[in-house]
């Protein structure tokens, strides 16, 4: 079918006679060249759009000449995406600064060589359009050189830190746009990058094709929106992925980096030709595995080019330099002296074990090269090893392996189509998600086979009444074996080093400890009896309920008699009378709800006041058992007066995994069921405050009380795995308590560190914190602390 490309441009009246028409219409072959039949109905569908627009001739003729080239850079699927990233900027900037926009397309897509990374470039041009619009002309009047100097990531700060410096002051945000002030160039070169992918990308294909005699389809990625390290290198749908940018390492120009990194790459897919089974693997095994699969595959290229050994070795030989290597856990440098010994025959480690699995490895590589299940077999086997000299660490430092060219090793693995690592069973699709159901008794008993459900299980049934089970000891209920899973809430993060909040940076799940015995909060009123009365006792004569009169006021529900007469006579006396003569009648009630928040990292497992192997150790209370009585008395306080509290409790493993525990809500009473779940808390992991802050604020906003309290119970400052900075999350939490305070929610906080006062104070404010210097009298101090909290 023949088209008429004429009709595309009414807005133009495209004829013969028209000035460009030989243009467009040779633009219209080059698009049809390089795009399908469905890319070419897209970009004509954009044609009618960009009439439809009404913003000038000039933006529908710059995006008929632009958009071939667009397509040929990235693809064309990424075309109707344009077009709608174009309407909707056209609603909030000039037809002009549209145009501008469109013509400095095909620059970005061949600068930034990427689809998924043009998608994020188009995402900033809308965000800047809300916040800073009289900077886009500007910026994109510079956009040749700041994409010939920055990645997505370093342009997106860069833009975004003008965005926030000049929000109200229009000129400076001109100035700033248009690279004219001192610090829009301080902060571009702070974010300049050292090697761009899009510089090296073609010498990088010819050395590739160099060794191994064929074509691989690289393609960068742009990881580095919140942090300058950008993403490891990763292979998936037999493309390698690269950071758009690298850095110098230890000396190591990045020219130097991405030849290591493509080369390691390339030699997966060349020396793999069978993934490796993943099942009943932990991520640690997991871990070890590919540091002996990496070195097979490296061992298999040097062998054909010996002069990739010099390449990848100069990564364990270069001397740390700079801050890119601070203390590491001691297993991360033996794997790391591991990696070393399996690419260097000659090397030899100061520990026998290294030695040894290095020597053997070597020994089955001779006889079985082509073989991945040496890997296997290796990796396990130095996993049961190790563990008998040094102590596993987290899964997240495992992660953070600190060879920047060794890509994640998803390639060599082969996963059961419903396991997914990264995600968790709440990101299963809904058609494989459990199925909880009430089912009745008869059923129950007719039909189940195990009363435990596991990960695999497809149902999960419970009853709507008790069933006891006699052998057992308790009810099916009580058997249920899988707690349900609760959907992630993400928060921003404030990032004090560019002034700005990291959109969606923490992620809480929230998840239930095990259960306790009761009877054991019971026990904490027994022992604290006279304490619980004075708390009682003084949380009831904190707000008084009843009918208040109040005088002077203008408008209100009574007269006041003797200042209606104090006002006749002034007006007798030609004097301007007090028109405050009304009485106002409050109606005082307790309205207040209150979460109490714990902090239950690891560190709360510590004993008080007794070092480790000192008589009387074992049965010294830890701050946890301390946390669980003041809590405990606490919550049976307010639950006397009958005011509205929830417990809860968190702790973290990263920002990605920030754990929240919800003993008793809102709506739930304080019965044995709740005291069970607080019998039963653990401590462990780190404390990532300003998610937990944030997370019981959504709670608290979701009650209609007119006092909304948070009552933080901790041990120590926020800190957690993936973050150095002891400054950062300090301040991030103080950003929490802001946006709380924004929202009418008051914080207050009680430490059981006695160096408290260096941060929270700054956290929390000069007299929103308590300090318990003697732990052992947290259950004396409460009385005081809620004085201060709620009066």
């Amino acid at each position: 079918m023949t088209i008429d490309f004429s009709e595309y441009l009414s807005c133009l009246k495209a004829d013969p006679e028209h000035p460009h028409a030989q243009a467009l219409e040779a633009s219209y072959h080059e698009a049809a060249r390089v795009m399908s039949a469905q890319g070419l109905g897209h970009y004509l569908t954009g044609i009618r759009a960009m009439c439809g627009l009404n913003r000038g001739t000039d933006l529908v003729l710059t995006y008929v000449q632009e958009m071939p080239g667009v397509a040929k850079e990235v693809g064309e699927d990424i075309i109707p995406e344009v077009v709608s990233a174009l309407m909707k900027l056209a609603s909030h900037t000039s037809g002009t600064v549209v145009t501008l926009m469109m013509a400095n397309m095909p620059l970005a897509a061949s600068r930034l060589g990427d689809a998924e990374v043009l998608r994020g470039y188009l995402n900033l041009l809308h965000q800047l359009a809300g916040k800073a619009p009289r900077g886009l002309r500007p910026m994109m009047e510079n956009m040749d050189e700041l994409l010939s100097k920055l990645t997505l990531g370093g342009l997106r700060r860069w833009a975004l830190w003008g965005a926030q410096a000049h929000a109200r002051d229009l000129d400076g945000q001109m100035a700033y746009f248009g690279l004219q002030t001192e610090s829009s160039r301080s902060v571009l070169q702070k974010e300049r990058r050292g090697t761009l992918f899009v510089d090296n990308q073609r010498r990088l294909n010819f050395y590739l094709r160099a060794l191994w005699a064929r074509a691989f389809f690289m393609r960068p990625t742009s990881g580095d929106y919140e942090s300058r390290q950008g993403l490891k290198p990763f292979v998936e749908d037999f493309q390698i992925h690269l950071p758009d940018a690298f850095d110098p390492w230890r000396g190591i120009a990045g020219i130097e980096l991405y030849r290591a990194a493509a080369a390691h790459c390339a030699a997966h897919m060349v020396y793999t030709t069978q993934p490796l089974s993943a099942e009943q693997l932990s991520q640690a095994q997991m871990a070890f595995i590919g540091i002996f699969e990496d070195a097979r595959v490296e061992n298999l290229a040097i062998r054909e080019f010996p002069g990739l050994k010099k390449l990848w070795l100069q990564f364990f030989t270069t001397p740390p330099g700079g801050d890119d290597d601070g203390e590491r856990h001691p297993m991360m440098d033996l794997m790391m002296r591991l990696a070393q010994a399996l690419l260097d025959a000659d090397y030899r480690d100061a520990h026998p074990l290294i030695n040894e699995s290095a020597e053997d490895f070597r020994r089955v590589f001779a006889e079985r090269a082509e073989d991945n299940r040496i890997s296997w077999d290796a990796g396990v086997t130095f996993y049961n090893r190790v563990l008998q000299v040094i102590p596993l660490p987290s899964v997240r430092i495992l992660e953070s392996w600190p060879l920047p060219y060794r890509d994640d090793n998803r390639y060599v693995w082969a996963f059961d189509e419903n396991l997914f690592l990264t995600r968790g069973t709440d990101y299963l699709p809904v058609s494989q998600q459990q199925v909880r159901r009430n089912v009745s008794v008869m059923e129950m008993v007719n039909e189940l086979d195990c009363e435990l459900a596991g990960d695999d299980a497809q149902e999960i049934w419970t009853l709507s009444t008790e069933f006891w089970l006699d052998q057992e000891g308790c009810t099916i209920n009580e058997l249920e074996g899988k707690e349900p899973v609760s959907d992630p809430y993400h928060y921003q993060e404030w990032d004090y080093h560019v002034q700005l909040y990291r959109p969606d940076w923490a992620t809480v799940i929230e998840r239930r400890q095990g259960r306790g015995d009761p009877e054991r909060m019971d026990e904490i009123l027994t022992k604290h009896k006279p304490v619980a009365s004075r708390i009682r006792h003084l949380i009831d004569a904190m707000q008084p309920q009843g009918i208040v009169r109040r005088r002077g006021y203008e408008e209100g529900e009574e007269l006041d008699l003797n200042a209606a007469v104090r006002a006749m006579i002034d007006i007798r006396r030609g004097i301007m009378p007090d028109p405050r003569i009304n009485i106002r009648i409050d109606r005082h009630i307790r309205d207040l709800s209150l979460v109490v928040l714990m902090d239950l990292s690891q560190s709360t497992n510590e004993k008080v006041g007794i070092a480790e192997g000192e008589p009387g150790y074992a049965d010294a209370p830890s701050i946890l058992d301390l946390t669980r009585e003041a809590t405990g008395l606490l919550a049976w306080a307010i639950d006397s007066i009958g005011d509205n509290f929830a417990v809860h409790g968190f702790a973290s493993d990263g920002r990605h995994d920030v754990q929240y525990y919800r003993f008793k809500d809102f709506n739930q009473p304080y019965d044995d069921h709740a005291k069970s779940r607080m019998a039963g808390m653990k401590g462990g992991l780190s404390t990532r405050m300003g998610a937990a802050l944030r997370h019981a604020g959504w709670h608290l906003t979701q009650q209609s009380a007119k006092k909304r309290l948070v009552l933080v119970i901790t041990d120590g400052e926020p800190a957690d795995i993936d973050e150095r900075d002891p400054q950062y999350l300090r301040h991030d939490a103080k950003k929490a308590v802001d946006d709380l305070r924004m929202l009418g929610i008051h914080t207050y906080c009680l430490t059981l560190d006695p160096q408290a006062d260096r941060y929270v104070a700054r956290i929390f404010g000069e007299n929103s914190y308590s300090i318990v210097d003697h732990v052992q009298r947290l259950p004396e101090r409460l009385p005081a602390v809620f004085a201060a909290l709620t009066g």
